[in-house]
Formats: structure tokens, sequence, C-alpha cells
């Protein structure tokens, strides 16, 4: 709910030039996308506003979806729902049972941490601190129930008035780490080349995915690489939909184009966290329109500089996608090609703008 913020795009963006880029080099890519359909906040946001849960995370879905094809955004390989990977979760959480690594409560089905001395070691958080992220971030590390505060939930009892599924151990739903362990293993493999996320899902989300994962399938390590991309800020704050600090896309649309924002967003390396002011959009918003003119331009004359400029702008991509370089070096090409119109140039342009664009 509440999507699609800058900080969701931001993300999306960053993944859309990996896809892009990677598809360009040669490579086949299987890029799957999920969305958490069924969780704690959606059921309490649907009863805020007295909204059936499904309806609630499909019309957000439908806009969210909207969104994306608006900025240019390729669409993944799969995308697809938690709730469509249910069998898969239980099949995995009653593996984990049977291995000892998770146990039964009342219902409710925890993964065992002092089972896996591996626990932490993305994040690399000491235990107090992952204590304390995990109450911030929506955990209950003095739940009673708990062998230890940093077991995770893997499957919650459901109330009366929620949603449920059947299970080995009894009706309910499935917490959120296990949708995604859920989501990989049945749409791509027991191992994946890149994973990735906003940097505030490192921990506990991430972390639990792959002590959830690795465990499941014996097979280490669950991720090759992992890409995470920083936080944008407004007013001072993380942009988020606890605090409301938002900026929408949608409303951005209005008065910018599609190619306007994402040159914004490009402009900030996706490892960066980095802070929203409009000014920088409406400049952003005049180097787009020197772009689309060049693009326009007619040209005659052949041009000799085309194999540096071309080796400077893919350098930059293979450098840990430096799209804020990238996006300068064809910024500055655009320029060139205003002032002394190039065949040459024209082509380079063209192959620039439509990897980034």
């Amino acid at each position: 709910y509440d999507t699609t913020h800058l900080g969701h795009a931001f993300t999306y963006l960053s993944f859309d030039i990996l896809h892009r880029y990677l598809k360009y080099q040669g490579y086949e890519v299987t890029y799957v996308q999920n969305v958490t359909d069924i969780d704690d906040d959606i059921l309490k946001k649907a009863k805020e506003l007295g909204k059936d849960w499904k309806e609630l995370g499909q019309y957000w879905t439908d806009r969210f979806l909207t969104d994306l094809k608006t900025m240019n955004i390729l669409m993944p390989t799969h995308y697809v729902k938690a709730t469509e990977s249910i069998e898969t979760i239980v099949t995995i959480v009653q593996t984990l049972i049977e291995k000892e690594m998770a146990y039964v409560v009342d219902g409710n089905v925890y993964f065992r941490t002092s089972k896996d001395p591996e626990y932490g070691k993305l994040s690399r958080y000491s235990r107090e601190e992952m204590i304390k992220l995990s109450k911030e971030r929506g955990a209950n590390p003095d739940d009673p129930h708990k062998e230890d505060p940093l077991d995770f939930i893997m499957w919650q009892k459901s109330l009366p008035d929620e949603p449920s599924w059947e299970s080995h151990w009894g009706a309910g739903r499935p917490g959120w780490h296990i949708e995604c362990s859920a989501m990989v293993y049945q749409y791509i493999d027991n191992n994946i080349d890149i994973h990735g996320g906003g940097i505030d899902l490192i921990y506990p989300h991430h972390e639990s995915e792959i002590a959830q994962s690795e465990n499941f399938t014996g097979v280490k390590p669950f991720t090759n690489t992992w890409m995470h991309t920083g936080a944008v800020h407004y007013e001072g704050e993380k942009m988020s939909k606890s605090l409301g600090n938002l900026i929408m896309v949608v409303k951005l649309l209005e008065t910018y184009s599609a190619e306007a924002i994402r040159y914004l967003l490009l402009s900030h390396h996706y490892r960066e966290p980095w802070h929203y002011e409009e000014k920088e959009l409406i400049q952003k918003a005049k180097q787009m329109e020197i772009i689309k003119k060049a693009l326009t331009q007619e040209a005659t004359e052949q041009g000799s500089e085309e194999e540096e400029i071309k080796r400077e702008f893919f350098a930059a991509l293979d450098d840990d996608l430096d799209t804020p370089k990238a996006v300068a070096i064809l910024t500055t090409l655009a320029k060139k090609q205003l002032k002394k119109p190039t065949v040459l140039y024209n082509k380079l342009l063209r192959e620039m703008y439509s990897l980034l664009f």
C-alpha cells in the first residue's frame, strides 16, 4: 500500500538498469520480482480502511505496475505474489521443523537461530544490535513463546478475523521472511546469482532469508552477490510509509516527464543514500531536454571520437553500475551533438539512451 514513492522508484530503477545492462551484454536473465500481498501491515491497513485485504493489495499492486510502466521500467520474467507460494512455504517450514531448525508453539512456528552459528553473517551486527533492530523493524524479541529473542516467526497462527491457510501444525499465515525464501526456491533455484532490495532489508529480512534457505536446501551460499540500494530522504528523514513523508511518482508525473524523473534517480549511485529536493529535479529536467533535442538532431558528418566515449560510458556501468558517471557522459555527448551533429554521435547517443531511459 501507499506505493510508488520515490524510494520505491529508486530501488526498482536501479535493478531495471542492471536488468537492461545484463541483457545488453548477452546474458540470459531470469528476473523475479515479488509482491508481499499478505503480512501484518497489510492486514492492519485493511482494517483501518474497512477494506478486504485482497482488494487493498490488488489495488496497490495495479497502481504500482502502472507507475513502473509509465517510468519505462521493464517487467521481470516472473512477477509473483507470496500467496501463490503457500504450498512451497509449508514444505520449507515442515522440513526445517524435521531438521529441528524450527519449533512449534501454540500454532506459531519459529526459526531456531541458536542452531545456526552463521546467523548474522550478512549484516555482521552484534547480538545486541540485532535484537534492537528486530524490535524497530516489526519483530517482537520479547515474545514469551520464543526460545531466543533472535528467533523469528515463520508461520503465524491467524486470529479469527484474519485470512488463514491449512498446515501440518494448524491454520495460519506465513511470516514475511519465509515468503521470499519460498518464492526464490520456487521460481529460481537453491542458489541465485544476485539478490537485492533496500538497505533496510539487510536485517532482519535478508539475514533470515539466508538462514531459512541454506538450512532448508543445504546449499551455500544462498546468494552469490547481494545488492542493496541506499535510502531516499525527504524533510530530514528516510522516506517511509510509517512517517508519511512520501513523494509519490504519480504526483511528480503531473509536472515532470518520466525521463526527467529517471534522470534524477540515475544521478545518484544505487548504494548511496540521498536527499530529495525539487530544485534538483528541475535541473535534471532541463538536462533531459538537451538530451531529447540532441536525439532528434540530423547529422551528416561522420565524427571520430565515438570509440573513446563508448569505452568510458560502458566502463562506468561496469564499475558497480556507476549511473551518475554514465548519465553525465551521455549528457556531455548530447551537448557535443548539438554543437556539431555527427552520424556516429547520433548512433552512440541512441545506444546509450536506450540503456538508461
